[in-house]
């Protein structure tokens, strides 16, 4: 006579248990932590692309470059040394979740836009440079990259925030502990200074 009431309570106890696991779930950031950590994957995606963008116009760059006979050989060096370093880093999505490889591969962005922005000035010095419009056509483009590489790297970093404030504060910091949801690096106010400027060159100059 008791085992029926008992097996009834139960079946009801079920879904009200799984009711409010999942209003506490909600309530402690466990969906915000979801939702973040997908916007945030999908920033670095387009961060990514955008440095791909830019690595596959260098070799193009470099050939244009080469045919000034008299162009300095150490600047386009220290091109295609950046180029190959910051390609030969695994962009992985975990990446991002690994704050000395994050650095590490930043560092070899920033490098390779230094050596991208000397390329250019350089450039200057060179008429028949200033006259080629395969080259000018080239630079065109990599401004352009340059810049939806500075909007992507913004999104990016704007969606690291949002995580990393979520994981920081109370109660949601209780749910970051939990489920072992850890800060994500994001880019450095050096590197920022370095990587954000785009490499800029007045082919109006005589």
């Amino acid at each position: 006579m008791i085992a029926a009431p008992l097996s009834s309570l139960r079946r009801l106890a079920a879904p009200a248990g799984a009711a409010a696991l999942a209003l506490s779930l909600t309530g402690c950031g466990y969906n915000d932590f979801q939702r973040l950590d997908e916007q945030t994957k999908s920033a670095w995606s387009e961060v990514l692309n955008q440095y791909q963008r830019r690595a596959d116009l260098i070799p193009n760059i470099v050939s244009t470059v080469k045919g000034e006979a008299a162009f300095e050989q150490d600047t386009l060096t220290k091109v295609v040394e950046a180029r190959a370093k910051a390609t030969s880093i695994q962009a992985t999505p975990e990446l991002i979740n690994n704050p000395e490889a994050f650095n590490k591969f930043q560092q070899a962005q920033g490098e390779l836009s230094g050596a991208l922005s000397r390329l250019l000035v350089v450039s200057e010095n060179y008429p028949s440079l200033k006259a080629n419009q395969g080259f000018q056509d080239l630079r065109v483009q990599l401004e352009g990259t340059e810049n939806r590489i500075t909007v992507a790297r913004n999104r990016y970093i704007k969606s690291v925030q949002d995580y990393n404030v979520l994981a920081r504060s109370f109660p949601t910091n209780l749910t970051a502990m939990v489920f072992s949801y850890q800060v994500k690096p994001n880019f450095t106010v050096q590197n920022e200074a370095q990587i954000t400027v785009p490499p800029t060159v007045d082919f109006t100059k005589k």
